[in-house]
């Protein structure tokens, strides 16, 4: 093998943490909307994902804590962005493969004023 590809045990133990914490069908969407998006603020996030707003901070606050995303104000908007590079790799590949709720068209009912009638 070689020396230079080679992954020690204690980096495949980190991989692995990562991809524990990546794991969480929320976060993985939430991720798959940041790399999209490009910095997506928190609003934009939760509306995408038709979830609570707490719901969506406290997930982004689990990847923030484990240094997979960070944060910076812009304004009166938080805005966020994937800053570990492994997961930065994975994503990519993945957003690719999922389909995300199209949220440029604001012509179309959204799914709770659908479910309201």
């Amino acid at each position: 093998m070689d020396q230079q590809k080679a992954v020690s045990e204690h980096q495949l133990t980190d991989y692995a943490s990562r991809l524990k914490v990546c794991g969480h069908p929320l976060r993985l969407m939430l991720l798959c909307h940041i790399a999209r998006q490009g910095g997506p603020c928190v609003s934009q996030l939760w509306e995408c994902l038709g979830q609570p707003q707490p719901v969506v901070s406290q997930h982004l606050a689990v990847l923030k804590e484990k240094g997979i995303v960070a944060s910076r104000v812009q304004g009166n908007r938080r805005i966020y962005s994937i800053v570990d590079p492994f997961v930065q790799r994975i994503i990519a590949g993945l957003a690719e493969m999922v389909e995300l709720p199209d949220t440029t068209d604001s012509s179309k009912p959204s799914e709770t004023a659908q479910s309201a009638q």
